[in-house]
Order: structure tokens, then C-alpha cells, then sequence
């Protein structure tokens, strides 16, 4: 569970973000879906076949890591593997979110990607790119196989023929990230109507990597950090073998 906050807190924020996604226009009908990590296999999860206007936590479910219901009486939704696989293959995401943003979705459906190196803040933000996963079916094995190369870098990515998947070590973070895809897309979609958008300078992008590395963010940001908790774990261990 997520350090400092109670279970009724996390569901209390699903439900209020599950509202969020629908009053910002990113979903329809029953589009959407978020989950949290509870525990190592253990997923607080929004119920299929809700609006994410009436969504509330008496119908959240629990799921594990196989996608079985363990508390809850609704079903889980279609692409709960892709949520599941986020989650084995990025022990460092909490919080899982899906929806259809509609430019971004736009670009989606086109097969277009939506650029981050028009703009400085993205890269550092989200990375180099946020990659375009190729269509698979909904719950058939393609939808993860494909996913997995596309999450190790990005912290965001789109679906396509389909929508938006972005995630983060809390649902806030998950949420802005996803605010902050649909932005670029409305972004790039205004400068192809004046002539394509330009990208900032090579030189510039890499300098901004840097900087995403050193918050901490992507790939190597994470190995950074993996690697500074071991050095300090080391250091302790040998001042306690010194003082013994």
C-alpha cells in the first residue's frame, strides 16, 4: 500500500480521479479504467461497465495478480492485463490509469505519434517519445507482448486504435501525466495546421535526458536510484562491520 495512506484514502482518490476522467471529457459511456497497487499482488481497480461519473467505492474490486477477483462483486475490465503487466514489469508504478482523450485518441487512430521534443518541459517529463503501441485485440496476448517494449523508457504511452495508458508512482502523478499527453496532442495538432511542428534542438533533447536521469525518471533515472540505495546499503553495512 502506498506509505502514509489507508486503504479508504486510496479508494476515496480512485473514485474522485474516476470522476476527473470524465468531467475533463477523456471518457464516454463506460471508457476508462484505474487501478493502485495495494500490495504486491493485490490491485484496487475501478468495476467494468460503469461510468466514470457514478463510480463509487462501494463498487471497486480488488483484484490479483492474475486478474481474479478476490473482494469486490463486479468484474474487472478488458485490459486489466495491460494494468497487470505495468505492474510486473515497473515495480516502481503504484497507479495505472487508461482512458480516450480525444485528440490524443485522435492520433491514435491516425497512427500518429504525439512528439515530446516540440517542447522542452515533455522530455524531461515523459521522455524522448511517447511511443505508439501497435493494435492488438483487447485480452488476447498480443496486447501485452506488444506493450512491453514501449513502458521500460516512457511513463506514458498510446494505444493504438485505442486510447491512452499512462502511469506513476501515485494516481495524482498517473492523472498529469495523462493531462499532459492530450495537451501535446491539441499542441501538435494546431502546429500541423501551420505547417508541422519543429523540433527543439539534438543537442538540447540530450541535455534534457540529463536532466530527466537526474530526477530520477526513466530507465536510468530508476538505475540511478537502484544503484544509490545499494551504495548507501553497502556504506552502512561497513561502518557496522568497522564499529563491530
Amino acid at each position: 500500500m502506498h506509505p502514509t495512506q489507508t486503504r479508504r484514502a486510496l479508494e476515496d482518490q480512485i473514485v474522485a480521479y474516476s470522476h476527473k476522467l470524465h468531467a475533463a471529457g477523456w471518457v464516454a459511456n463506460h471508457d476508462g479504467n484505474i487501478t493502485v497497487r495495494l500490495a504486491s499482488d493485490r490491485f484496487l481497480a475501478t468495476p467494468t461497465g460503469v461510468s466514470k461519473a457514478a463510480v463509487c467505492r462501494d463498487q471497486l474490486i480488488v483484484v490479483d495478480g492474475a486478474g481474479k477477483v478476490v473482494s469486490g462483486s463486479s468484474k474487472p475490465f478488458s485490459e486489466i492485463e495491460l494494468h497487470l503487466y505495468v505492474y510486473r514489469h515497473r515495480p516502481d508504478v503504484r497507479s495505472v490509469m487508461h482512458a480516450h482523450p480525444p485528440t490524443a485518441t485522435g492520433f491514435a487512430v491516425a497512427g500518429v505519434a504525439i512528439a515530446t521534443t516540440m517542447m522542452a518541459e515533455p522530455v524531461v517529463s515523459l521522455g524522448s517519445e511517447i511511443p505508439l503501441v501497435p493494435y492488438a485485440r483487447p485480452r488476447t496476448p498480443e496486447a501485452t507482448a506488444n506493450l512491453g517494449p514501449c513502458i521500460e523508457d516512457a511513463d506514458a504511452v498510446m494505444l493504438a486504435n485505442h486510447g491512452a495508458l499512462s502511469y506513476g508512482p501515485d494516481l495524482e502523478t498517473a492523472y498529469l501525466r495523462m493531462e499532459l499527453v492530450e495537451h501535446l496532442a491539441k499542441i501538435q495538432l494546431v502546429a500541423r495546421q501551420m505547417g508541422g511542428a519543429r523540433e527543439i534542438p539534438s543537442g538540447d533533447v540530450n541535455k534534457l535526458l540529463e536532466s530527466r536521469t537526474n530526477a530520477g525518471l526513466g530507465r536510468a533515472g530508476r538505475n540511478r536510484i537502484h544503484n544509490d540505495d545499494r551504495t548507501v546499503v553497502v556504506r552502512i553495512a561497513a561502518g557496522a562491520n568497522a564499529n563491530g
